[in-house]
C-alpha cells in the first residue's frame, strides 16, 4: 500500500513524462508516459471530443481528460474560473472563451513540466487574463472565496485525500458559485493487482474510488444541489488488460460487475457560508 506522498510522486513523475514527450503519444492517458499501448482500439478510451468547442487549441490538448467539464459549468462572462489539474491548459483556454477579457482564469497543476507547457500555449496564445500556478490541489494557492467555478479534468482520482480536495473547493468558491467535475469512478471491485501500477494510476483507473462514496464526500464537505450531468461507461481494451492481467483473470473481470465510469458531476457552495474557513497554510474545517 503505498502512502499519500508515494502517489503524489507516482503522479508527479507520471505526467512530467506525458509533458515532456510528444503530444501524440498521450492519446491514451492509459498509455500515459510509457507509450507501449500499439492498437487503434486504446487510443480516446477515456477523452471526449472538444475540437468543437469555442477556445479550444490542439496545443493544449494531451488526450488526457475524461470529459467535457467546461460544456456543463455554466461559465458567464466576467467570471473567475479555476481549473484543478490544468494540465497543458486545455480546459482553461475554453474556459477562458466564455468568460471574455473580463473574467479570469486560474489553472493549478502539481507538475512543474505541465505549468511550463501551459504557460508557452497561453503565450502563443496572447492570453493576459489566464494563470497557471503550480500548486498541490488539497493546498491550493488561492485565497478563499476567489472562484465564481471551478472545473477539474479527469485528476481528482489522481489525489490521494478527496476530503481535502473537496474542502478545498468549498473555500475557494465564493458564497453562491459552483463546480463542474469530470472524473473517473468506480461501481464494484477492480482486480488488486491493479492497485499497484503506476500506468493505471497515471491513467485515473486504479485511484478511482466508489461512485457513492464520491457523491458522499461532496456531500460531507457541505455542498448542495449536488447532480450527476453525464454518466459514461469506460470499457478498457483487451491489448491494456492483456498488458496486466493473465487471460484467466481477464475473463474474471469481464464475467464481474465492475463499472469503471467517467462522471461529470455539478455541486453548488451556499449562498451564506457559515463555516469560516481559514486561508491555506493555517489549517481549514
Amino acid at each position: 500500500m503505498k502512502t499519500d506522498a508515494e502517489v503524489k510522486q507516482l503522479v508527479k513523475e507520471k505526467y512530467t513524462e506525458i509533458a515532456r514527450q510528444p503530444k501524440e503519444m498521450n492519446a491514451s492517458s492509459c498509455c500515459g508516459a510509457t507509450g507501449s499501448c500499439t492498437t487503434e482500439d486504446v487510443y480516446n478510451i477515456m477523452a471526449d471530443d472538444y475540437t468543437k468547442l469555442d477556445g479550444y487549441n490542439s496545443d493544449a490538448d494531451l488526450g488526457l481528460g475524461c470529459g467535457l467539464p467546461t460544456e456543463f459549468a455554466k461559465i458567464k462572462h466576467g467570471d473567475t474560473v479555476i481549473d484543478l489539474g490544468s494540465g497543458a491548459g486545455n480546459d482553461a483556454f475554453v474556459a477562458r472563451k466564455l468568460t471574455g477579457e473580463s473574467g479570469k482564469v486560474i489553472g493549478i497543476d502539481f507538475t512543474d513540466a505541465m505549468i511550463n507547457l501551459a504557460r508557452e500555449n497561453a503565450e502563443k496564445l496572447g492570453l493576459n487574463n489566464v494563470e497557471f500556478r503550480q500548486g498541490d490541489i488539497e493546498d491550493m494557492p488561492v485565497t478563499s472565496n476567489k472562484a465564481d467555478v471551478i472545473v477539474s479534468n479527469c485528476v481528482l482520482n489522481l489525489v490521494p485525500n478527496k476530503h481535502k480536495v473537496f474542502s478545498e473547493i468549498y473555500r475557494v468558491l465564493k458564497p453562491g458559485g459552483h463546480f463542474s467535475i469530470s472524473d473517473v469512478v468506480l461501481e464494484g471491485e477492480l482486480p488488486k493487482k491493479w492497485k499497484d501500477v503506476a500506468e493505471l494510476y497515471a491513467g485515473c483507473v486504479s485511484g478511482a474510488i466508489q461512485k457513492n462514496e464520491y457523491l458522499s464526500i461532496i456531500n460531507e464537505a457541505g455542498f448542495s444541489n449536488i447532480t450527476v450531468q453525464k454518466d459514461k461507461t469506460i470499457t478498457i481494451p483487451d491489448e491494456i488488460l492483456a498488458a496486466y492481467l493473465t487471460p484467466a483473470e481477464i475473463t474474471e473481470y469481464k464475467k464481474g460487475k465492475t463499472r469503471i465510469t467517467s462522471i461529470t458531476v455539478y455541486a453548488e457552495k451556499q449562498s451564506k457560508d457559515d463555516r469560516n474557513c481559514c486561508e491555506p497554510g493555517s489549517g481549514c474545517c
